[in-house]
């Protein structure tokens, strides 16, 4: 099995499997749910059976049928932010690089303030103040995690600004946008995609666990964290209900792990006539 034309570990394959598998049922999910989202089917937490094969949660609804609208929902949000945090980071991070002087120093030291403030307190106090809406909760998680982002982006440009050939762009006098959209960020994509699938994991953890907390997504939209605490009485009882999202959640996030180390396993080895010296 090959991907990006490189030939797949185990580990790997089995890891884009999976996230293929999450993938397809998030975009699928509306044809796919053998129940509503939000449809009362059963008893509180029945057994599985037929009828419902992961049984029923809280309040008698299909546990499969919210699973799949629950990963539908946290993988979107969770991609969302990721997508928003890299426009925000990268862009910043390569424009104080490649421009320096007073911008380099603003965006800087403004990030170097964001992140002396530990993410969840962060995002605990904005989300208690504007609320849990979806927009809210993915500009506010977005703006924190781009300065994750930044700080790559920044590094990658410094050391990207000084080649021969973003050099030779300057003296053309090529523009800022042209020299960092056609020098120095396609010789930076192999270490931001590989950053991508990681900042991915982590925002996706990271709503998992606002919704535990009940400053996540809200009812009456199913996600998996959501799942997790409204089902974590069943535990008392030795039922499984909340076992199965949390299953859910740990699987994705060690898949994505499994692909994106295998990223940064190619991207180090050596090319063929490096092998060959």
């Amino acid at each position: 099995m090959k991907l990006f034309g490189h030939r797949l570990t185990a580990s790997a394959a089995f890891g884009a499997v999976v996230v293929s598998l999450f993938m397809a049922i998030s975009l699928f999910t509306p044809w796919l749910a053998p129940y509503a989202e939000s449809a009362s089917v059963g008893g509180t937490w029945d057994e599985p059976s037929v009828k419902m094969i992961f049984g029923a949660d809280q309040i008698g609804r299909d546990m499969l049928t919210r699973m799949m609208y629950g990963s539908r929902m946290t993988i979107g949000v969770a991609l969302a932010i990721t997508a928003l945090s890299f426009l925000i980071g990268i862009l910043t991070g390569l424009v104080s690089a490649v421009v320096g002087g007073w911008v380099d120093i603003f965006f800087t030291r403004l990030v170097d303030v964001m992140l002396s403030i530990p993410s969840l307190i962060f995002a605990l106090i904005i989300l208690g103040v504007f609320g849990s809406s979806i927009p809210v909760l993915i500009l506010t998680i977005a703006v924190l995690d781009s300065t994750r982002v930044f700080r790559l982006s920044r590094a990658l440009g410094m050391n990207l600004t000084v080649m021969e050939y973003v050099e030779a762009a300057r003296l053309r006098g090529e523009g800022l946008w042209w020299v960092i959209t056609r020098e120095i960020l396609p010789n930076a994509r192999a270490p931001l995609v590989s950053e991508f699938g990681l900042r991915f994991c982590f925002n996706f953890l990271f709503i998992a666990g606002l919704s535990f907390l009940g400053l996540g997504i809200q009812p009456p939209y199913a996600d998996l964290g959501g799942m997790v605490r409204e089902n974590a009485a069943a535990i008392n009882f030795g039922m499984m209900a909340p076992i199965y999202p949390a299953t859910a959640i740990a699987l994705l996030t060690v898949s994505v792990n499994l692909v994106v180390d295998w990223m940064l396993s190619i991207d180090a080895r050596p090319s063929g006539a490096q092998a060959e010296l």
